[in-house]
Parts: structure tokens; C-alpha cells; sequence
């Protein structure tokens, strides 16, 4: 009977089990089971957060030049040069960060393929999935334009100033809760909150450059 007892003891299931994550097997030497998600959600979330750079930055251009002049061209104009001129900074400032990232990372594969070579072939596989510097700056440059064709789309083709101004404003406002909720979600952050947080920042940003524009063009300072 102890025998039996002892038995039913090591065939009990434990309540302890720890199912290992993705790292656990990393860490282990053993390739996760099912594709690797968190790469994905960082390029997502770092396209919403272009987008939404893109966005804010040439509405509060618009606003900004539409406080001290209100003729369409103008406005368009200087929508445009912000959205050129943003989207290549963007691109510019992404391909270095990550040109960084892919020249740390690629150093320590080789010191690790040192230490233990693998088989044949598997550093040059490694190495493509390393981030690719020149995508990473497509994709920001093009997540900044697709931001910053929101107010131009809303603005370019309306001649009457204020109802200008209030589509340029309506538009953005709720893009930037869509992007602000979007964000969100892929962070797995409450996106009610982040969403109103978001807009509530763009109109404060909106509102300071309506308004400090409005002052140097007026006050001549």
C-alpha cells in the first residue's frame, strides 16, 4: 500500500507548473513554438506613433501660419514643406538609430558565433533577421506622410478661412483618437484613457502655436 501510495504521489499532476515563455526557451537554447509577435508589435506601434507625429506636427504648421494668413495657398504650401522636410528627418533619425542597433547587435553575433560556431549557414540567417536600417527609415518617412496628409486632405480644398481652420481641427482631432486608440491597443494600455490623453496634448500643441503665432504676427516681435 505504501508502494501504491508513493506511486499515486509522483503521477499527481503539480499545481507549481510553469509553462516557460518564449525567453525561457531562448535562454534554454531551444527555438519558441509559433511565430514571435513582439518584433511585429514594436514595428506597429513605432508606425502609429510616426503617423500621429506626422499628423500633429503639420496641423499645428497649418493652424500655426493659418493664424496670421488666410489665404489657402499658403497654408497648403507650408503644410507641404513641413510634411517633405518631416518625413526626411524622420527617415534620417530612424536609419541611424537602428544602423546603431544592427551594428551592436551584429558585433555580438559574431562574438557569440565565435564562441560556438553553428552549422553551416546559420550566421548568414542570423544576420537577415537582424533590423534592415533601410526599412526601418521607409517606414517612418511613410508612416510621417500618411500622418501629415490628414490636415492637408482636410484643409486644401476649403477657401472660407475659419471653416478651414475648424476642418483642419475637426480631422485632426479624430485621427489622433483613432491613433491614440490604436496605440493602445497594441501596447495593451486602456485605450479610452491613452486616446483622450493624445487629444487632449495635440489641441494643448495646437492651441500654443495658434496662439504664439497669432502674437509675433500681430505685435510684430
Amino acid at each position: 500500500m505504501a508502494t501504491e501510495f508513493s506511486s499515486n504521489i509522483i503521477k499527481s499532476p503539480s499545481l507549481n507548473k510553469v509553462t516557460p515563455t518564449n525567453m525561457d526557451l531562448e535562454k534554454a537554447g531551444l527555438e519558441p513554438e509559433g511565430p514571435d509577435y513582439s518584433k511585429r508589435g514594436q514595428w506597429l506601434r513605432a508606425a502609429v506613433l510616426g503617423a500621429n507625429d506626422g499628423l500633429l506636427s503639420i496641423a499645428s504648421l497649418m493652424v500655426g501660419v493659418g493664424a496670421v494668413k488666410p489665404d489657402v495657398k499658403i497654408m497648403v504650401l507650408t503644410g507641404l514643406a513641413g510634411l517633405f522636410g518631416g518625413a526626411c528627418s524622420m527617415a534620417m533619425g530612424e536609419f541611424v538609430s537602428v544602423y546603431s542597433q544592427y551594428d551592436t547587435e551584429l558585433a555580438q553575433l559574431l562574438r557569440e558565433h565565435q564562441a560556438r560556431p553553428g552549422p553551416p549557414g546559420s550566421l548568414e540567417e542570423k544576420k537577415r533577421e537582424l533590423p534592415s536600417p533601410f526599412r526601418a527609415a521607409a517606414a517612418s518617412a511613410v508612416a510621417f506622410a500618411v500622418g501629415a496628409a490628414v490636415p492637408l486632405l482636410a484643409g486644401a480644398f476649403i477657401k472660407e478661412y475659419r471653416v478651414r481652420l475648424a476642418a483642419v481641427v475637426t480631422m485632426v482631432s479624430v485621427a489622433l483618437f483613432g491613433f491614440g486608440w490604436l496605440g493602445a491597443a497594441l501596447g495593451k494600455a486602456p485605450p479610452l484613457k491613452s486616446s483622450v490623453r493624445i487629444l487632449i496634448g495635440g489641441w494643448l500643441a495646437m492651441g500654443i502655436t495658434f496662439g504664439l503665432t497669432k502674437l509675433v504676427g500681430t505685435t510684430g516681435i
